[in-house]
């Protein structure tokens, strides 16, 4: 891959796991003097990183009180604030980075410090969904610099593997078709595929040498991001094959309506789904950007009526400590525990399944993805686990295709170049591999205990929730 040349400046908010796992990668790939980069963070994490690689490093955690004061002297036009933190505001970060002309990029829309499990707001108002509305309402006419959000493995990749999945079944398919180059064109292949559902769907099977202890939280990739996002409603994208909402569901009142909530924490509720190499398991329906971005990308209307849209939700499964984890995290009302501890260097063996699952065409069922493990990352790029570098690679290729294209405004991973994106990343994420299966959430059920599912539509959300 070509390095390109940035004569800016770049600010990073936030240096754990992904701010740490993306610096060297930043610098093997961007020609930019490391003295031109500054970090801000909330805590020390990380300071070895940047010590080593000769960036200043700054513990002072954002508030509203002080971003603008605190930011607008480091970035004028064509410099970069790439957003890798927890507990700063997204939509306050890209109103900044537009009114000083800089670029921008973040992995997920956060709130300030609260917004996720404030009690003041409804659970409707504390959705991703929500929260999406917000950044979407920024949008202005004609040019603006380049914000790229929500660009990170998933959301982020996951929209490229959609776009690529889809090409791929159609080829199987008998189908002669160039990559659409429209939303509408996107859009229209995916219904006349047929597509109903598109999980999210991800094993993690990392494993550390030290197992979890009471009262630790561990995870291989950033715990208060987990919790948060884990923390917020269940959220998917409400496809038009769905026959009515489950008993928890509810629709929102207010913006586009490509979604659904339920009335529970995305960590409390599991979901089927498959990979590869797990086959089938059990993910936790956490609140994604992407379930929201794609089901609303890929939705045909006639006039004000949706003919198409997809039902699409993550469904996650964490590495086995990290589920253990949530296990009691529950158990103590979603209050964290004492201790975190982020997985590394200590972690032995396993791979990161990240992919998408198409289902419901003619041929079945299409997983696409990356099947990256701990061995090849840390061949790959220093200061990664599998989960981290599968989100670094994705942060880069967004970092370089910004800076290749710098006044498109506030753009969401759907809407800019898949070719390129994968492109970038493609040499970083291992093995990237699609299957085929005739697997459905039906599989074996009632064998034991005697369900209500519907058997005339093996993909309805009722049958892929476990209840």
């Amino acid at each position: 891959m070509h390095t390109i040349v940035f004569t800016g400046r770049m600010v990073m908010i936030g240096c754990g796991s992904i701010g740490q796992g993306v610096l060297p990668l930043i610098l093997r790939h961007i020609d930019i003097d490391p003295a031109r980069i500054t970090i801000i963070t909330a805590c020390e994490r990380g300071h070895d990183v940047a010590k080593k690689y000769g960036i200043t490093f700054i513990n002072k955690a954002l508030t509203p009180d002080d971003y603008r004061d605190r930011l607008t002297p480091m970035l004028r036009k064509g410099d970069f604030l790439l957003n890798v933190s927890v507990d700063v505001s997204s939509v306050a970060l890209v109103e900044l980075c537009r009114d000083v002309g800089a670029l921008y990029l973040d992995t997920c829309i956060e709130p300030w410090a609260g917004g996720y499990t404030d009690p003041g707001l409804s659970p409707s108002l504390r959705s991703n969904y929500a929260l999406r509305e917000q950044m979407l309402a920024l949008r202005v006419d004609g040019p603006a610099p380049t914000a790229l959000v929500t660009h990170g493995a998933n959301p982020g990749l996951v929209s490229h593997f959609v776009k690529q999945a889809l090409l791929n079944i159609a080829a199987d398919s008998g189908m002669a078709v160039e990559p659409p180059k429209s939303r509408d064109a996107w859009a229209g292949l995916a219904a006349f595929l047929g597509v109903k559902v598109i999980h999210i769907a991800e094993r993690d099977t990392q494993v550390g040498a030290e197992p979890k202890a009471v009262g630790e939280f561990v995870n291989t990739w950033s715990i208060d991001g987990f919790v948060g996002e884990g923390c917020q409603p269940a959220e998917l994208g409400w496809g038009s094959h769905e026959k009515g909402l489950p008993p928890e569901g509810r629709r929102h009142d207010f913006g586009r309506g490509s979604a659904i909530y339920l009335m529970r924490p995305g960590a409390s509720q599991r979901v089927r789904t498959w990979t590869p190499k797990e086959g089938p398991f059990h993910g936790f329906l956490i609140t994604h950007s992407e379930s929201i971005s794609i089901a609303d990308y890929f939705t045909v209307r006639d006039g004000e009526t949706v003919t198409y849209r997809p039902t699409v939700h993550y469904a996650y499964h964490p590495c086995d400590d990290a589920v253990v984890s949530l296990h009691e995290l529950a158990g103590k009302n979603w209050r964290m525990q004492p201790r975190q501890r982020l997985m590394m260097n200590e972690i032995v063996s396993g791979i990161d399944e990240l992919g998408v699952l198409l289902a419901g065409h003619g041929k079945g069922a299409y997983w696409f993805g990356s099947q990256l493990s701990i061995t090849e990352a840390r061949e790959l790029a220093p200061h990664n686990s599998a989960t981290s570098l599968q989100v670094t690679a994705t942060v880069l290729a967004g970092i370089v295709w910004a800076l290749e294209n710098p006044g498109l405004g506030i753009l969401e991973p759907d809407e800019i170049d898949f070719v390129r994106i994968l492109e970038i990343a493609r040499p970083y994420l291992g093995p990237l591999v699609g299957v085929y299966t005739d697997w459905t959430p039906l599989e074996g059920r009632g064998d034991l205990f005697p369900e209500d599912v519907d058997r005339s539509d093996p993909w309805q959300f009722k049958n892929v929730r476990v209840v």
